[in-house]
């Protein structure tokens, strides 16, 4: 089934939130980084006004910029969120630190309902993804990947021309090239990598171009 990759961009960290819809409007909402009141009613805007049916809260790892909207998306959808075990520390430390990037309002991201794992097999309505355990930029770092579409939502682990950043707690740069090399870059040169800042790229380009071969 055709799936649709719907891009927003949210918080001071220009992070990308993404909504995936499938043909029968059925939706999933990954990495909800909308803090704003504004960027909030962006978000349900959008969503009401496509008459969208949202099913799931998946995110790829839970550094702050990612998970700014979690507790909005959970309250005002009634929603089950997804996040990797290894990853649930990375989220309860948010609202250690969150003052410090400006964000007092923060309101606490739930803990997941469901845990992901490598290999997984996630289906909504029409929207299908395999869950690929991605660490080194967040020790529960997962991407989704949808082979039929060929498209990958991969979070901080690849950017165009570059990569997650290392220096948080839990990130090891050899981890991450183990990543990169041993999982991204054997998945076919023509899938589509959303990025979680920035632009997208494709699995072919980063291959031939990427910063991560300087290390």
């Amino acid at each position: 089934m055709k799936i649709q990759v719907h891009t927003f961009t949210f918080n001071g960290f220009q992070e990308n939130t993404y909504l995936l819809s499938d043909e029968d409007k059925n939706c999933v909402i990954i990495d909800a980084g909308c803090y704003s009141r504004e960027e909030q009613m962006e978000l349900m805007d959008y969503i009401d006004d496509n008459g969208f049916v949202p099913l799931a809260l998946l995110n790829t790892h839970a550094h702050i910029d990612h998970v700014l909207g979690n507790a909005f998306v959970h309250r005002a959808f009634g929603l089950k969120s997804y996040l990797h075990p290894l990853d649930i520390p990375t989220l309860q430390a948010v609202s250690n630190y969150a003052h410090l990037y400006g964000f007092e309002g923060y309101v606490p991201a739930p803990e997941p309902d469901v845990l992901l794992n490598e290999g997984d097999k996630l289906v909504f309505g029409g929207i299908e993804l395999e869950v690929i355990f991605t660490p080194g930029h967040a020790p529960g770092h997962v991407v989704f990947y949808n082979a039929e579409n060929g498209f990958v939502i991969n979070g901080d682990v690849l950017f165009s021309g570059s990569f997650g950043r290392v220096d948080l707690p839990g990130g090891d740069i050899d981890i991450l090239k183990a990543t990169i090399f041993e999982k991204m870059f054997k998945l076919p040169e023509e899938t589509l990598v959303y990025c979680g800042h920035g632009p997208e790229t494709t699995i072919g380009k980063e291959k031939r171009t990427n910063y991560i071969y300087n290390f």
